[in-house]
């Protein structure tokens, strides 16, 4: 007796036609999975039987859509209460195992947000990011850190909320340099009363909510009744208060007037790619925009892309009451269904033919062509090192400035400090910054002591510049701040940067291998064990070209500064003797120590000294 041989494993459009004849006629989500294990497509349909069979048929398929079909070598299939089910079941699969086949929204990091705490008696104005696991008032999405900053910026002006930690705000015995230039109103030395600063909190809420004129309106009362009642310190500071408010238009770009509550959704593809921007609109004002590519396919048709971005994108986020796109997405109403239930009321998508609301649109559209356009015209290693960096140090995006900074000294001797700066277009010379270390309670030598100093003065300028409506080349905010050094200057960098309110900034140390191996430093960041990077790494040697630079513009300051020092003349310090005085007393005398041996009727010999002057060099060298 023989064997029968196995039937042949069924594969492509026959597996999927055998599935087909036991699927029901009702709604579901259905996966096609490849020969490894891999999930090639995830799809919903209001009938599963219907649906799966198209696919067997051939019926409306690309070339895309047909080698999907031949991949094919098993199915899944889950069903569900509902179409709408469906669909949320779908989005919530796609993102979770990222097939191959469909449209696939790439970047998923979540949005910064702003947060007033309500867990201490001063509460406390921050940026935050992640799961709301913090008791407080929650206010967001902002499109991005530098959208967040601007915010914050405007907030600490106008309602002077403390952003220290708790531990900073414990330790105070005297106000912060925030307090020092307003933009604090320091309840940790109790320069405040907590009732008052409570009044504070509760006018920043207000405004962030959108009552900004009322906010303004009550400001105006005080600031007239108190210059009625001739407090005019009080009036000038409730003044530059509804100054800080006022600017937000300009800070903002666009704030809508009929728009209270919205995301604008612009889609613009060209040649197999595609570029989605997102505006953000809360409380009456542009909270950002950010450009997105999403993965996409020639065959993808612009209402197919923009369905799949905007089910992907609000997943796992809050969606607004309005939804403005400039294309109807596909299946719309059963979008809109979708996210009306998930937020518990309703949310329109709309497609505006008219007005304001067409006008941002037609901007955000402006906006999707222009980075698409860059995107696809960016194909330089410096784009991709850039990225590079951003994942190995946990970025929200690739920096578009970064800071590098190293010192040089002798033993303590003619110490400098040395700035350069790194962006997509390489390195910006004209951004190059030194600094003459002046501390005189530095012990020479100290490397944390004048890496402090560095970064003081560099930050305290920014916050200076970002406190006149950020005028100036010094208001320029670095993405990344790279530090010679190890955990010790990282935590002594980090301590000043909490200091001054500006400790959103990602700092990274970098330290040398053992021996100054190039190859094996070791990057020190905060709340993270020490890592290196594959020791051939193209964004590892980016690095070091970093490093490399900023040691050589520091010690090149150095030598500069060293030979300056070492070709001074003490003659050069005495007031009255200038070039040419110098030159005729080096020439009678032949050097500056016998200038100084001289008595004072030598020196009244040299042709252009008089007595008083002649007394003056003779002193000078007995000092």
């Amino acid at each position: 007796m023989t064997d029968t041989p196995a039937a042949p494993a069924l594969t492509g459009a026959a597996l999927i036609a055998d599935h087909a004849r036991r699927l029901p006629d009702a709604p579901g989500v259905y996966r096609m999975v490849g020969e490894s294990g891999e999930v090639l497509y995830v799809g919903k349909a209001r009938s599963l039987k219907k649906r799966v069979i198209q696919y067997a048929q051939g019926r409306f398929h690309t070339n895309r859509i047909a080698h999907m079909v031949d991949l094919t070598r098993s199915m899944e299939f889950v069903s569900t209460r509902t179409e709408t089910d469906a669909l949320l079941l779908e989005i919530n699969l796609i993102k979770q195992m990222k097939p191959r086949f469909n449209v696939l929204l790439r970047d998923d990091k979540s949005f910064p947000e702003i947060v007033i705490r309500r867990d201490h008696a001063a509460p406390q104005l921050r940026k935050h990011r992640g799961a709301h696991s913090i008791k407080g008032d929650y206010f967001g999405p902002f499109a991005s850190a530098g959208a967040v900053n601007r915010t914050l910026n405007t907030l600490q002006k106008a309602f002077l909320l403390r952003s220290c930690s708790d531990s900073v705000y414990e330790s105070r015995t005297r106000p912060c340099m925030l307090h020092q230039i307003k933009r604090c109103a320091a309840p940790c030395t109790g320069l405040i009363a907590l009732e008052d600063y409570a009044r504070l909190v509760e006018e920043s809420e207000a405004f962030l909510r959108g009552k900004s004129r009322a906010v303004m309106a009550r400001m105006a009362a005080e600031m007239q009744a108190a210059s009625d009642e001739m407090e005019f310190e009080r009036a000038a500071r409730l003044r530059d208060r509804i100054r800080a408010l006022s600017s937000v238009a300009q800070e903002t770009q666009v704030n809508p007037e009929t728009v209270d509550e919205a995301d604008v959704f612009a889609l613009f593809a060209e040649g197999g790619q595609a570029c989605v921007q997102v505006f953000f609109f809360r409380a009456g004002q542009n909270w950002g925009n950010r450009a997105y590519f999403p993965r996409v396919d020639k065959s993808d048709s612009d209402a197919e892309i923009i369905s799949a971005f905007i089910g992907q994108f609000y997943d796992d986020r809050p969606i607004p009451r309005s939804i403005l796109v400039n294309v109807q997405p596909f299946e719309h109403e059963l979008l809109g269904e979708a996210f009306s239930m998930k937020a518990g009321r309703k949310v329109e998508i709309a497609l505006p033919k008219r007005g304001e609301k067409k006008q941002l649109v037609e901007q955000a559209v402006t906006n999707a062509r222009e980075a698409l356009g860059r995107r696809m015209a960016e194909g330089s290693a410096q784009g991709k090192l850039l990225v590079g960096v951003a994942e190995a140090f946990g970025l929200d995006a690739p920096p578009e400035r970064i800071e590098i900074y190293d010192n040089s000294h002798i033993q303590g001797t003619n110490a400098v400090g040395g700035m350069v700066v790194a962006g997509p277009d390489g390195f910006q010379k004209n951004q190059y910054r030194k600094f003459n270390i002046k501390g005189t309670d530095l012990t020479p030598g100290d490397d944390y002591g004048m890496m402090k100093e560095v970064l003081r003065r560099r930050f305290a300028r920014l916050v200076k510049e970002e406190e006149t409506e950020g005028e100036g080349e010094g208001a320029a905010r670095p993405d990344l701040v790279l530090i010679d050094g190890g955990k010790g200057q990282l935590d002594a960098v980090l301590e000043v940067m909490a200091d001054l309110g500006v400790d959103d900034i990602a700092v990274v140390g970098v330290a040398k291998g053992p021996d100054r191996d190039a190859g094996l430093e070791r990057f020190f960041m905060p709340s993270k064990a020490p890592f290196m990077l594959e020791p051939k790494s193209p964004v590892l040697y980016y690095l070091q070209r970093l490093r490399d630079e900023a040691h050589r513009f520091a010690i090149g300051t150095h030598r500069t500064k060293r030979s300056m020092e070492m070709k001074r003349n003490p003659l050069d310090e005495i007031d009255g003797v200038g070039p040419g005085r110098k030159k005729a007393l080096l020439h009678a005398f032949g050097s500056a120590r016998e200038v100084g041996k001289a008595t004072v009727g030598d020196l009244m010999k040299v042709d252009g000294v008089n007595e008083p002057l002649a007394r003056r060099i003779h002193d000078h060298f007995r000092k």
